[in-house]
This record gives structure tokens, sequence and C-alpha cells, in this order.
């Protein structure tokens, strides 16, 4: 009887270390078969010898997220020193409508599960020693999980730096590299100044990930937003061929499955600049269209829809099983809260950081998006992008979306900052794609009917002090937000406009006119954008980079960067120009022109553009004059 008292006690134990581990839930409360059974996971492991931890391995160092005032969200990866457990691409006969791994079937694309977790421990504290305790706890993780963590750190104190460590259960030795994370002030805390650092599109085989590493260095912000294409999805050589430089992203394929999408997201995790970001400061990240596929919508991408001609040319995978399988891996992989939601696949949310800023963060491409630009039905797009039913997030988030901006207004924060992927504002293209279609109309622009009820919630709701801040299209934009035709608008001193776009290039991903392009051509191109878009108040096609935002009661400060190369690891980075909104003026500050009236790169409108070249050394603070020769793969 006492040794089935054991055994009872010892399963519960388990069971609760299981369920600490957040990656055993399913990423959408809707959808449980995303989940994995902790009950069979624990049934299957009963009574295993645990592994040793000489044949454990912090493989992916150490991560953090969605910071809240109490709490924190802790990642990493623990694993053996083998390959991960691998799926096929869909399944068949009575499983539910998801099926955890492990999935057996063809000899090259299985493996067997693990037969004994993996224990670790985590400690939470406000020094580097570790010295006292914060919060505390042990995981247990699997191949079901692909030997991911990711845990709670809760009791946490407002607008606090702890750091944190895990270490394998029982072991003095085997620990993961030391993080840093920051919780957020509470919502009426009266915050004086915060920073953020905005990234997007890392594409691994066109270079490595500097400018992520570039704050890190500086410890120039607090948390870091990520607006999407963490990963891409392609073989290498589709986009991007990156044997030159030694980052040929794993599997060399176009990707589909769970196993593909894990081990992808794996492969990135082996830039060392983003390790460091993750492991200095707490992310809010947020996916675009590549972490499934390119040009995603609610039923599918450029390459897949549900039709049987695209079931058997594009990978043999189902639309929903592919977005399952990228879904799943995403949610194991990054470190992210599973929002608390009464439908499926949202990763839609907001964060209230202090009285000072609402940061809204929305999904314009997965969750319910309208059928977009799939190269093919271009003109069509065109003739329906203001139809009243396109949305780019469906009818659940524009409500949420909108509620949110009025919520915000009457809380009293001072500013709103919108997370969006594509670029919001017009940008008149016909230049590049000439008068039928000028318009980029798989961003804001072919969802018009959309972005005007935005606009009409801002306007009707006199809610100004509004920041949108945007990715994927690999080039710096920076505009006033302006309802056009519908509000008066002057260009040279911004009355009319509602707000600021900030838009960011790549980390790494090519520029939109061509990885090859040069310096001259690239500012030709933005000299004649800027002309040919009222709003557009400085266009800058040339550099990889990002940009950081400075917040503070008076003014919101974007300060834009640009790398002199990526086809190496290195600290530098190029000031490519600095952008003020001042407290209530809704747009940029002009004194007579933004930005100063110079820039390092692009055409400012009204201004001047003077390079210079002077970088500085992330690493050493040290400035010299660049002379990068190739600052870019070639993309052949």
């Amino acid at each position: 009887m006492n040794q089935l008292l054991t055994l009872l006690a010892c399963t519960g134990v388990a069971t609760a270390s299981y369920a600490n581990n957040l990656n055993y839930r399913s990423p959408s409360h809707n959808h449980p078969g995303l989940g994995v059974s902790i009950h069979k996971v624990n049934k299957r492991n009963a009574g295993a010898a645990p592994y040793p931890a000489s044949q454990l391995n912090f493989t992916h160092g150490v991560a953090s997220g969605d910071p809240y005032p109490d709490s924190v969200i802790l990642w990493t990866r623990c694993a053996p020193m083998f390959d991960d457990v691998r799926s096929n691409s869909t399944v068949t006969g009575y499983v539910s409508l998801y099926n955890p791994v492990p999935i057996y079937g063809a000899a090259n694309d299985t493996g067997p599960p693990s037969t004994a977790p993996i224990c670790l421990t985590y400690k939470v504290s406000t020094d580097r020693s570790l010295a006292t305790t914060a919060d505390s706890g042990t995981v247990y993780t699997s191949s079901d999980t692909d030997y991911t963590v990711k845990v709670e750190a809760s009791g946490l104190s407002p607008y606090t730096e702890y750091y944190y460590q895990f270490s394998v259960c029982g072991s003095n030795n085997v620990t993961s590299p030391l993080g840093r994370t920051k919780t957020t002030p509470a919502a009426n805390d009266a915050v004086t100044k915060i920073a953020l650092a905005i990234f997007s599109c890392s594409n691994f085989p066109f270079g490595f990930f500097n400018a992520y590493g570039n704050p890190a260095r500086k410890d120039s912000v607090d948390y870091v937003v990520h607006l999407g294409d963490y990963i891409y999805e392609y073989a290498n050589g589709d986009y991007g061929d990156g044997s030159s430089i030694g980052r040929v992203a794993l599997p060399d394929r176009q990707i589909y499955t769970l196993y593909d999408y894990r081990k992808r997201l794996a492969t990135y995790r082996t830039d060392q600049d983003l390790l460091l970001s993750h492991r200095q400061f707490p992310w809010i990240p947020v996916w675009d269209d590549h972490e499934v596929a390119d040009n995603t919508y609610r039923d599918g991408s450029s390459e897949l829809n549900n039709t049987e001609a695209s079931f058997i040319q594009d990978g043999g995978v189902s639309v929903d099983q592919r977005k399952m399988n990228a879904v799943r891996a995403y949610f194991e992989w990054m470190p992210i809260r599973q929002v608390d939601m009464d439908d499926g696949l949202r990763i839609w949310r907001s964060f209230s950081i202090g009285s000072l800023l609402d940061l809204v963060i929305l999904d314009t491409r997965q969750y319910d998006r309208s059928i977009t630009d799939l190269y093919w039905n271009t003109h069509y797009i065109n003739q329906i992008s203001n139809d009243a039913s396109r949305s780019m997030m469906g009818g659940r988030q524009e409500n949420w979306f909108f509620n949110q901006l009025i919520s915000s207004k009457q809380r009293g924060a001072t500013w709103r900052v919108i997370g969006s992927q594509t670029v919001y504002s017009r940008v008149n293209l016909s230049s590049t794609y000439g008068n039928v279609d000028p318009l980029n109309f798989d961003a804001w622009d072919g969802y018009q009917a959309n972005r005007n009820r935005t606009y009409q919630t801002l306007y009707e709701n006199e809610i100004g002090n509004n920041i949108v801040v945007s990715g994927d299209s690999h080039a710096n934009w920076v505009s006033d937000l302006v309802w056009l035709d519908h509000t008066p608008y002057d260009p040279s001193s911004g009355d009319g406009s509602i707000g600021v776009e900030f838009a960011g290039a790549a980390v790494s991903s090519p520029s939109p006119a061509g990885q090859n392009i040069s310096i001259a051509a690239a500012n030709n191109a933005s000299q004649v954008l800027i002309a040919d878009n009222r709003e557009l108040q400085w266009s800058e096609l040339y550099y990889r980079g990002y940009f950081e935002l400075h917040i503070s009661q008076d003014s919101v400060n974007a300060s834009y960067f640009g790398l002199p190369t990526t086809i190496n690891r290195n600290p530098n980075e190029i000031s490519l120009a600095n952008f003020t909104v001042l407290n209530g003026a809704n747009a940029l500050y002009r004194n007579p022109v933004p930005g100063g009236g110079v820039v390092e790169n692009g055409a400012l409108k009204g201004g001047e553009t003077v390079q210079t070249n002077v970088t500085n050394s992330t690493a050493t603070g040290l400035y010299s004059i660049s002379q990068e020769e190739d600052s870019v793969v070639e993309d052949n």
C-alpha cells in the first residue's frame, strides 16, 4: 500500500511538473487538439530512468517575453544530444484534428518518442548572482514539445529587472546561460520613459542578424517588439542562397511538417546576435506571413490553396494542417503567452505599459484575413480593395482593436503604439508597378475599407497620439497618418494628420528595390516615392537594419539604424535618421522639415541627404568611416 501511495504521489508531482511547462498546452483554448496529453506523456515515461545530466544540453540559450507587471514568460530548450523527433506532413485514420508527435510513417521522416522526462529547475532573482529568489520551480519537458520549456515566472514586482537561469535537476554544473528580463510598469504607474527596439524580416541565407545584437550591446532599450517574418519557409536558393557564408537553413527544403518548422526555428536560433537579444531583453513577438508561408491569408497562401491541384503540386499538405504545424512550432519556440480567448489561433493582444502607452499588437496575416494578392490575381484584388466586406484581421479582431483604441484614450494613456505587420499608410508605387495596379495590395492598400474604419474610429472619437510601427516591406518609411480624400492635410505642416507611422527595414531580407541595388539607384527611387506620396516624409530603400522608439510623456523619438554589411557577424551600425513626434501634435515635428532637415540616406521631403558613412561599433562605442564594399549577399 505504501508503495502504491508513493507511486501515486510521484505521479502527481510529475503531472504538476509537466503542467508547469506551458508548451504542453494548446496555443488556442478552442483547439485543445493542438495541445499534448500530459496524462499520456506521463504514462509513457512512468518508471523510466531520467536522462543523465551528462547527456543533456541547453541547445539554444534562453529567452523571455510577453512581460506583465507581475509576471513574464521564460523559455529554454534542453535536449538529449541527438536530432529532434520528426513528424510527417499529415495524418490519416481516427485521430484528432491535430495529432502531436510522434507520428510514425515513412522511414526517413520519423523518430521514436522520448521515454523519460527531462527535469529542470528554474530560478528568478533581482541580482546576477541569483543569491535571492523572486520565483522558482520545477518543470518537465519531452520530445512531445521538441524538448522546449516555457514557464510563467510570477509574483514579480512592476518595472523591475530580473535575472534567471535553468538547471538540470540534481546537477550543479549543467545550467543554461544566465538571462535578463524586465517586467512592465503597472497600468497606472507614472513611468517617465520607455524604449523599444523594433525588428522584422530576418532571412537566414541573406545574411547575419547583426541588427538584433546592436541594442543589446548598447543596452539601449527596455523591450523588443518583433513584427514578424522571424523565419522564412524556403529551400536554400529559392529566396537567398547562404552557401557562400555558411548559412543554409535546415531542413534544406520548402517546409511543411511540424518537424520542418521546428528544425527551421532551431537553425535560426543558432545566430549569435539573435541568441544575445533573447538573453538580454524580454520580447513581444508576433508572426507575419513567412512563419507559415508567403502571402498567407485565412484560406491559403501564394503557393498553397485549398484545391486538389495545389494539394498535389505544393507539398501534399492541406492549408489547415500546414498552418497548424507552423503555429504549434512557433508557440513552442517563442516566449509568448497563450492569450485568453474564445476564438481560435489568436495571437493579437495588448500591453498597458504604465500610464505612458498602450502597445496593441495586431495579427494582419493568419487570423481571419480576406484573400490577398497572390501574384496571379493582383488586378482582381485592386478591383475589390475597397469592398466593405474585406478585412485585414476579421470582424472579431477589428472590434477588439477599435475597443482597445477607445479604452486606451479613456484610461488616459498618453500614447498608443500599434504593431502592424504590413505598411499601414498608402504608398503609391506607380513608378514601379505602373498606373493600372499602382499599390501594394498585400498591405493595407488592399484593404482600404478596413483602414478607413480604423481612421473613422480615431477621428470620430478624437483619439490622438497614435504611433503605428510596421515591418514586412524590407524598407524604411516615415509617414503622417492621414485619412486621404476625407480629411484635409497639409504636407508642409502635418495639419490634418492623426498620428505617425514608422516602418522599418529588414534585419537581413533584401531591399524591395533589389538585393544588388546601389545606394545611388535606391536613393533615386526614394526621391520619386516621396514626390508621389504627399504623406510620405522619408523613404530609404538601401540599408538593412532596425529602429528604436524612445517614448516619454512629452514626445516619441524614432532613431533609425542601418547596417554597413550583413555578410559577416559584426557590431557596426550607421545612424540613418531621427524623427520626433510631440505630445498632442499628431504629426512629425518639423523645424521646418522633419528629422532636422538632414538624413544619412534615402530621401527626405524638403530636406537633404548627406552621406557620411560614420559608423558606430556597438561593441566598443568607437566611431569610424565605413568602407564596406560587399554589404549584402548577392542574389544570383
